[in-house]
């Protein structure tokens, strides 16, 4: 079977990227259609932070503020390293707490209810780029203008133009499990945050009101003992057995300089778009999602269908600006050699930590954030920016 009239916009994924890009695509008014293969809401693996960022561009996309039944705010987080405490900020910016099973379905109906087509339950059997169609399971062709890739980071469409979908040199790898809820009030008001739980990378606990999402994550070629790591973090949070863990892929630092070729856009995840320090990728996720479908409407009005690639990547230049200074300032964060500096500093430093927290809410981009650390730290800090990023050792 084939499909009369293309879409003018055909996106493969229906999390954040793909739900902003679909929002955002009818908005403009085009034709538009989201297809995954899972039904929502459907599990997905996340610690579930939603950070102020994340919430102005929910805002600015959806046209309408967090649902409380959705998210849980917090204004307290901790900071540790090595299983040493490195200070709290008890009123630091907003952050909010969600399961993304319920986030992903809520974004994805308000995409259809604006008039998007949603397929869910879909599989894709094959991406024919050059012919601007895709194949479904049932043999029917799909046919686009336009393709946004929001497929995460295992990206069919990344697979289809580029060979790969990411580099596993510089690929990260998460574990993390649903913990029981926190009893102790204190501590369940509080993000916590453990830098070193994994190797050139951190640990997490974020306690809801059902569960606590428990989880680290790090360069996957430097912690082939993820499991183990988590099994001791778990038991040094006192948050019991980590049996039953599950694990995914996580592109921390490792974002396409050109996301997209000709008529196709990678967004989210399936673009690399996640802050190589933090690990969070919801806010860019959306906001990469919204630049694509802005890049579309664009496209189609000045009948440049063919190259929106290029449109789509002048849009990004800011998210990979930061997501570039980011991966230089990481090894300051992560690097053994620097831990020590690292960890005096940080935890000497209220400025830093909420300097660090500004930068979650939005409120402080990573350019200022960069040259507020090189200020602060000594001489070491020139040497590990100056390190290349192919670089990464334990």
């Amino acid at each position: 079977m084939m499909q009369d009239q293309p879409y003018d916009l055909l996106i493969l994924g229906g999390g954040p990227a793909g739900s902003a890009a679909a929002m955002t695509a009818v908005k403009a008014g085009l034709k538009v259609c989201a297809i995954d293969k899972a039904s929502f809401p459907r599990d997905k693996l996340c610690g579930g932070l939603f950070t102020g960022r994340s919430r102005a561009h929910y805002q600015t996309i959806f046209g309408r503020d967090l649902d409380p039944a959705l998210f849980e705010d917090r204004h307290a987080i901790s900071f540790h390293m090595g299983g040493k405490p490195m200070g709290c900020i008890e009123n630091a910016p907003p952050m909010y707490l969600t399961m993304r099973w319920d986030l992903d379905a809520h974004l994805l109906q308000l995409a259809q209810d604006a008039g998007a087509e949603i397929r869910q339950g879909t599989r894709v059997a094959r991406i024919d780029i050059p012919g601007s169609k895709v194949i479904l399971a049932d043999g029917t062709h799909v046919r686009y203008r336009m393709l946004v890739g929001a497929d995460g980071v295992t990206s069919p469409v990344a697979r289809a133009l580029f060979g790969r979908a990411f580099d596993a040199d510089t690929i990260g790898f998460a574990l993390e499990k649903e913990m029981p809820p926190e009893p102790d009030p204190d501590i369940a008001r509080t993000v916590r945050v453990d830098f070193g739980a994994a190797d050139w990378g951190y640990g997490w606990s974020f306690p809801k009101r059902s569960s606590t999402t428990v989880g680290v994550g790090g360069v996957q070629r430097l912690n082939p003992d993820m499991k183990a790591r988590l099994v001791r973090y778990a038991d040094h949070l006192g948050q019991g057995a980590a049996d039953g863990m599950k694990g995914h892929f996580l592109p921390f630092g490792d974002y396409k300089t050109r996301p997209g070729r000709g008529n196709v856009m990678l967004v989210g995840d399936a673009a690399g778009f996640v802050d190589p320090i933090t690990g969070e990728g919801i806010a860019y996720a959306l906001r990469s999602g919204q630049m694509a479908a802005m890049a579309a409407a664009r496209a189609l009005r000045e009948d440049r269908c063919h190259d929106v690639a290029m449109i789509y990547r002048g849009y990004t230049r800011e998210i990979r600006l930061s997501l570039r200074i980011a991966r230089m300032l990481r090894p300051i964060v992560f690097a053994r050699w620097m831990a020590p500096v690292f960890r005096r500093s940080f935890a000497g430093s209220r400025k830093v930590k909420l300097a660090y927290m500004q930068m979650l809410a939005g409120e402080l981009e990573y350019p200022a954030l960069m040259w507020l650390v090189a200020r602060r730290l000594p001489f070491a800090v020139f040497r590990a920016l100056a390190g290349p990023y192919r670089g990464i050792s334990p």
